[in-house]
């Protein structure tokens, strides 16, 4: 990855984070974070990896939400971004929270279990 492809996934990532917080009103799309985005080397594509708290089901519906304020928020950056072509946003759902909480719960239970264990 290029220092401009970084720099233009960094910008594109601070301006899609505070669209979404301030003005997306979609109900479908709940607590949601951008957790980083990575842009192809033609700029004509932006996987837009994002965190969101909630059920399974909670989590597809503000996908949906954010796929169908896209074209809004490519809008909103072309205001913003000082290049020729904006990139297609595509949205991506981050799975490393959900993988962090249930390691979190395995640890949890094995130290629960060696407690059961040493006590007489």
């Amino acid at each position: 990855m290029t220092r401009r492809m970084e720099r233009i996934g960094d910008l594109i990532l601070r301006e899609i984070s505070i669209v979404i917080q301030n003005e997306i009103r979609d109900p479908r799309v709940g607590f949601v974070t951008v957790s980083r985005v990575n842009v192809t080397a033609d700029l004509s594509y932006a996987d837009v990896y994002v965190s969101v708290m909630g059920s399974e089901k909670e989590k597809k519906e503000s996908l949906a939400g954010l796929e169908s304020s896209a074209s809004y928020l490519r809008k909103h950056l072309a205001k913003n971004l000082k290049t020729r072509t904006v990139p297609k946003l595509i949205f991506i759902l981050e799975r490393s929270l959900d993988h962090s909480e249930r390691i979190n719960e395995l640890l949890k239970t094995v130290d629960l279990g060696d407690k059961e264990v040493n006590e007489p």
